[in-house]
């Protein structure tokens, strides 16, 4: 059964995960701060990023740059990338 967390994102107590949704140390903070709603609306985001951008996720620079948004969006810290269509198919800030 998922733990229930109160969710650093949103700040509500929802239902959170069985085990970590993403691998190291990410992962393990997501388990226990992050909720099943908020972890959706982050793989949303992952997906704009990707598709807008077009990263390859192999290449550790795009991977990079999921990673630093991801913080970003789910724990609040640093800048998270918005949509900029003046970088289209450019990873470069």
């Amino acid at each position: 059964m998922p733990a229930i967390v109160e969710c650093t994102r949103c700040g509500q107590t929802r239902e959170g995960f069985e085990r970590a949704p993403f691998p190291g140390p990410i992962g393990a903070r997501a388990l226990g701060e992050i909720c099943q709603p908020c972890w959706a609306d982050w793989l949303k985001q992952q997906t704009m990023l990707i598709n807008h951008y077009g990263l390859n996720v192999m290449d550790p620079q795009a991977r990079q740059f999921i990673t630093r948004n991801m913080d970003a969006f789910l724990f609040k810290r640093g800048d998270s990338s918005e949509i900029d269509t003046s970088k289209q198919g450019s990873i470069s800030h």
